[in-house]
């Protein structure tokens, strides 16, 4: 074991014995600790630090898994489109719920996608996997583009066609949180998709996606 990871794993169990009885870790916390443990690494090449991003994922460890994302999130100036094989061993075998999947595609599975937007096809692959939070991915991993309104040449609403009807919630909530964020530069285009599938969509993603319109027009789709 590289001796930065030893430690990290040293500091998250301090961080970990510090908090009371029946309270969690606070994200905010790890990343902290994340930032000061990425400084001592003196690490800045993304290879060797990726590296050690796979050594901390496999401690299976939720706290380890924040610090190996957040410092890949870290190196996202030195993204290439290969980068993508890595980044998706990563969500096949150390993802297993909601929480991981949001934190590392809202930040470095999501900026990767963003620079390199022809990988979009692989992403249109996710919503027929098996596991729920590949497919949760799979619209998830379209919000930092979208939340920098720089999604040309990505297709959020191919991926809604493909998800409309998931039985999972989280891949529901998933995909109307992506499509909540869209209506912020596509409004339009939004209410008009809400409007066509009204009767086909979840009310869970239909909620979540309606989120952000006034209120005449939340109520109007309500209504629908």
């Amino acid at each position: 074991m590289n001796e930065i990871v030893r430690l990290a794993a040293e500091e998250l169990e301090k961080l970990s014995r510090a908090v009371p009885e029946g309270k969690h870790i606070v994200t905010g916390d790890i990343r902290r600790l994340s930032g000061k443990l990425y400084r001592q690494a003196g690490v800045k090449d993304i290879d060797s630090l990726l590296n050690l991003c796979g050594e901390l994922l496999e401690l299976r460890d939720w706290a380890a898994g924040v610090v190996a994302f957040n410092w890949a999130y870290r190196v996202k100036d030195q993204y290439t489109a290969d980068v993508y094989l890595v980044f998706y061993r990563w969500l096949k075998e150390y993802v297993r719920g909601w929480g991981d999947c949001d934190d590392f595609c809202t930040h470095a599975f999501g900026e990767m996608l963003r620079q390199h937007k022809e990988l979009f096809p692989d992403i249109l692959e996710w919503t027929a996997e098996g596991n729920f939070w590949m497919r949760r991915a799979s619209a998830v991993v379209l919000i930092p583009s979208v939340m920098r309104n720089d999604y040309a040449g990505l297709e959020p609403y191919a991926i809604v066609d493909r998800l409309l009807t998931d039985p999972h919630d989280l891949v529901q909530k998933g995909y109307g949180w992506m499509l909540k964020c869209l209506s912020q530069f596509d409004s339009a285009g939004v209410e008009r998709y809400l409007t066509e599938h009204c009767h086909d969509m979840p009310r869970v993603a239909f909620r979540y996606a309606l989120e952000k319109f006034d209120r005449d027009t939340r109520a109007r789709l309500m209504a629908l």
